[in-house]
């Protein structure tokens, strides 16, 4: 009888998963949004793929990664020296996180071609992109066993250059969300002052403005003492002294007297974030230089000038603060992708994201109290999608890209059984930097000389 109860349970939930999104998470979330839950949904499956890369990399399950085809092959069974003191299980560990990124890639890139003009819920493909969720877990599986087994060759070369570009693009999608946060912070807190008439809400966004400044003048003083020398790290120098003057520009700008005619809720909150951020990503392209003395992160060799692999001659440092902070800052950016649309036109336009028309509050009401009394989710797409499938399977693609460049540190494929950090990461980060300040300028300046146009 529990036999048969069990298999009779396991059949619901095959169903559920076989079903669409309202049925799953419908104890958790009974009165969600249907488009809320998908997004939810396929955001876990990019989750479950960082987990398992993160377990990838750990030793013991690097151990077992040599019985595939595209592992180290030693014949003599004897360790070899790597560039920048990288083991051969690191290397693993790393080509391990490549592939499993590449297929959670593939499978978003599938969706984003599949997903293209679908316009609401009634569009037959809007089923199977709210619903056969174990059908597409086995594809995810596939894709990942199969990568597996991809011939080494020169894959992780090309697709690190891949990695790059993806990375470089969702680091702008990144500063994106950080700016449509601080605007919407900023206005609910204004908001809140003028209608409480308090003085607390003002002195609430004077202190985060003032935290977030003393901690990006943090930032460059102790990328100053880490990350250069007196008599070297020039590049470093630059890099540093070149943003914080861009940094400090567009803080002036914000203040402007015609930017705040223009744009009444831009101010120096705004200012102050992308400031944070922009500091954090220069951080991140220095720990990627690739010399000894300008970059503490670099594993460090404690033996002889030749030292044979092993952890008496070295040690790896994956976990360094960079990384960390970065995926941190990918996980809080990508479920903010899943979870809400913005209050700004221009951000909805950018993102690909709407909200929901007015003429559908009544019915959107009407189908959430029968959710609600049946314990499921609603359609809230029957008249018109409220993002766009196709896009946000592409910004997927890009964090898949983004958290595999994060987990391997950046470091390229090189040679046979090599690993080694490049410039090409450190300009890729600084470029990604740079575009992200002039895009922020950008808004500030483009109600200016775009008068003809509604920037409200």
């Amino acid at each position: 009888m529990g036999a048969c109860l069990g298999a009779c349970s396991l059949l619901s939930c095959a169903s559920c998963l076989c079903g669409s999104a309202p049925c799953i998470l419908c104890s958790c979330c009974p009165a969600s949004r249907n488009s809320t839950v998908s997004r939810l949904i396929f955001t876990f499956f990019l989750f479950l793929g960082v987990l398992v890369s993160i377990i990838m990399l750990s030793p013991g399950v690097e151990s077992q990664l040599y019985k595939l085809p595209w592992v180290c092959e030693e014949g003599a069974g004897i360790p070899t020296v790597l560039q920048g003191h990288i083991d051969c299980g690191s290397l693993l560990g790393y080509r391990a996180v490549y592939r499993m990124c590449f297929a959670t890639a593939a499978f978003f890139f599938f969706f984003t071609l599949l997903m293209l003009c679908v316009s609401s819920s009634r569009d037959p493909r809007a089923a199977i992109q709210n619903g056969f969720w174990f059908f597409k877990f086995l594809i995810l599986v596939g894709l990942t066993v199969g990568a597996f087994y991809i011939p080494d060759g020169s894959f992780s070369n090309i697709w690190f250059y891949f990695g790059v570009v993806g990375s470089f693009l969702f680091i702008l999608i990144q500063l994106v969300l950080l700016i449509d946060f601080a605007h919407s912070w900023n206005q609910r807190w204004l908001g809140k002052a003028e209608e409480c008439d308090s003085r607390a809400w003002y002195a609430g966004l004077l202190f985060f403005t003032l935290l977030f400044y003393l901690l990006s003048i943090a930032a460059v003083a102790l990328m100053f003492i880490y990350y250069t020398e007196p008599s070297g790290c020039h590049e470093g120098k630059v890099f540093i002294s070149l943003n914080l003057t861009f940094c400090v520009c567009v803080s002036i700008a914000a203040v402007l007297p015609k930017v705040q005619d223009a744009q009444p809720n831009s101010g120096l909150l705004q200012a102050s974030v992308i400031t944070l951020y922009t500091m954090f990503v220069t951080w991140s392209a220095l720990s990627s230089v690739p010399e000894q003395k300008c970059n503490p992160h670099l594993p460090t060799q404690l033996g002889n000038e030749t030292v044979m692999a092993g952890p008496e001659g070295y040690e790896t440092q994956w976990w360094d603060a960079p990384s960390i902070v970065g995926l941190i800052i990918f996980l809080l950016c990508t479920l903010f992708i899943s979870l809400r649309s913005s209050d700004h036109r221009q951000v909805n336009s950018l993102m690909q994201t709407e909200e929901g028309p007015p003429m559908l509050e009544v019915t959107q009401q009407q189908q959430q109290q029968v959710a609600a009394c049946e314990g499921r989710a609603f359609d809230n797409e029957q008249d018109g999608v409220t993002y766009s499938y196709s896009f946000f399977h592409f910004c997927l693609v890009l964090a898949s890209l983004h958290i595999m460049m994060t987990l391997t540190n950046w470091y390229k494929p090189g040679e046979t059984r090599k690993m080694i950090s490049t410039w090409t990461a450190v300009w890729v980060k600084i470029c990604a930097s740079w575009a992200g300040l002039l895009l922020y300028l950008w808004t500030l300046v483009a109600p200016l000389l775009l008068r003809d146009r509604d920037f409200s």
